[in-house]
C-alpha cells in the first residue's frame, strides 16, 4: 500500500523537491513495487511524480489510462503521441530543482540504476538535477514488514536444518557406498526445502575440493565430483517460504569428511571467520551507538582482516548483499570492492556477510544473514555462526 505521507516525509528529509517514478514494461522493478504495479504488467511508459508537498501527478498512455488510478493524486495527463509524452514529463517537474530517480551516476551502482539514460536526459532537459533514489528505494521497497520478517526467520530455521540433513546424508551415503556426488547432495537439500514448503530460484552450491574455490560454482554432468573420505566440502544454500512476498534466507558453511581437519583448512577458515565477525561487530557497534553506517564500511571492516592476513587478492567479491524477495535484494549491499555502496544500512533490512578466500586447491566462505529490526537491534539469523570446520565422521 502506497503511503503518501511517509514518502513525502522521506523526500523532504532528503532535501529534494520530488521523486519521479518511471517504468516501461518492467524495466524498473523498483518503481513497480513502490507503486504496487508488479501484477499489472503494463505495456506503455508511465510516470508518477511525488512532490515534497502537495498531491502527486500522473502521466499515462491512452491505452492504459487507469494504470495509476489506485495511487494518490487526482491530476492525470493522458498522452498518445511521443511529443505529448515529452511535454507531459516537463509539466510534471515544473518548478522542481532536485528530483530523485532510479539513477546512478556513471552506473556506479547498477542495482538502483533502473531509469534508462534517454529518460534521464529528457528530465534533465527541463533544468532538473537528478539525484539517486537509493535510500528512498530502501525505505519503501527493501524494508520488511512483520509478515516478511516472520517468513525470514522461518526460512532461516529450515536452512540451518538443511546443513544437518546434508552432512548426515553425506555420512550415510559414504558409509553405504563409499562416496556420494555433488548432485546427489544438491537433490537431498532441494527435497528438504520442498518438504518444508520452500522455494528457491536455483539449486544450492555444493563444491568439493577445487570446486569450492569457485565462488559461483555450478555442478554439471561433466563436473559432478564425488565426496569421499578426506574431501573438503562447501555448501551455499538459499530459499524462502512459498508464499506471496516472502523473503530469502541465505547461508554458507564448510565441512571436512574425517575426524582430523588438516591445518591448511583450519588456518584459512579461521581467517575467514574472523573477517565475518569483524563485519558483524561493525554493524552492532554502529547501531548500539546510534551512528549512521554505510554499506562500504561493513565491507572495509571485513576486508581489512583478510588483507592483513595476506589473502586480500583471494577475496574476490563484495562482503555481502541485501536480501529481500530476491536473494540479492534492492537495499544496501556490503560492498566497497565491486561498487562503493554509499547507501545507509537502515532498520528493517537484511543482508549477508559472507567473506571468502578462494585458492586453487580449495575455497572457504562463511556466510550469515544479519537483520536489523525496527528498533535497531541487530540479529544474526540462521543459528550461531560457524566457529570451526564441521567434521563429517564416516
Amino acid at each position: 500500500m502506497f503511503d503518501l505521507e511517509a514518502v513525502q516525509a522521506a523526500v523532504r528529509a532528503a532535501g529534494l523537491d520530488g521523486w519521479l517514478l518511471y517504468d516501461f514494461r518492467g524495466s524498473n522493478v523498483l518503481a513497480q513495487r513502490v507503486c504496487d504495479l508488479e501484477a499489472k504488467k503494463l505495456s506503455r511508459r508511465w510516470f508518477y511524480y511525488v512532490p515534497a508537498d502537495g498531491l502527486p501527478l500522473k502521466l499515462v498512455h491512452a491505452i492504459e489510462p487507469a494504470a495509476l488510478d489506485h495511487l494518490p493524486g487526482t491530476t492525470k495527463t493522458v498522452y498518445r503521441r511521443w511529443q505529448d509524452l515529452e511535454t507531459g514529463v516537463g509539466e510534471l517537474v515544473i518548478g522542481a530543482k532536485r528530483v530523485a530517480m532510479e539513477y546512478s551516476p556513471r552506473n556506479a551502482n547498477p542495482y538502483i540504476g533502473r531509469a534508462d539514460a534517454g529518460t534521464v536526459e529528457l528530465v534533465k532537459s527541463y533544468r532538473v538535477e537528478i539525484v539517486p533514489s537509493g535510500d528512498l528505494i530502501q525505505q519503501f521497497e527493501a524494508t520488511w514488514d512483520a509478515d516478511q520478517e516472520k517468513s525470514h526467520f522461518e526460512a532461516a530455521g529450515h536452512c540451518r536444518d538443511a546443513y544437518d540433513v546434508a552432512f548426515d546424508f553425506i555420512a550415510s551415503e559414504i558409509r553405504a557406498r563409499g562416496s556420494v556426488t555433488e548432485a546427489a547432495v544438491q537433490a537431498r537439500i532441494m527435497s528438504h526445502f520442498a518438504d518444508r514448503g520452500m522455494v528457491t530460484y536455483s539449486p544450492p552450491i555444493v563444491g568439493v575440493g577445487p570446486h569450492s574455490g569457485d565462488p559461483h560454482y555450478e555442478t554439471t554432468a561433466a563436473s559432478n565430483a564425488p565426496v569421499v573420505p578426506g574431501s573438503w566440502v562447501l555448501i551455499d544454500l538459499w530459499a524462502k517460504m512459498n508464499r506471496p512476498r516472502a523473503v530469502y534466507a541465505d547461508y554458507t558453511r564448510v565441512a571436512y569428511v574425517g575426524a582430523d581437519v588438516p591445518e591448511q583448512y583450519v588456518t584459512v577458515f579461521n581467517i575467514v571467520a574472523a573477517g565475518r565477525d569483524a563485519g558483524i561487530a561493525k554493524v552492532k557497534a554502529a547501531f548500539a551507538a546510534g551512528e549512521p553506517l554505510l554499506g562500504w564500511e561493513v565491507d572495509a571492516a571485513t576486508r581489512e582482516v583478510i588483507e592483513k592476513a595476506g589473502y586480500g587478492d583471494q577475496f574476490t567479491h563484495r562482503t555481502g548483499h541485501n536480501i529481500g524477495q530476491e536473494v540479492h535484494g534492492n537495499g544496501a549491499h556490503m560492498d566497497g570492492l565491486e561498487t562503493r555502496e554509499d547507501r545507509r544500512v537502515i532498520p528493517r533490512t537484511c543482508f549477508s556477510i559472507e567473506p571468502g578466500i578462494y585458492l586453487q586447491e580449495f575455497g572457504v566462505r562463511s556466510e550469515v544473514d544479519v537483520y536489523v529490526d525496527a528498533a535497531g537491534s541487530v540479529h544474526v539469523t540462521g543459528g550461531e555462526p560457524q566457529t570451526a570446520v564441521h567434521t563429517i565422521i564416516v
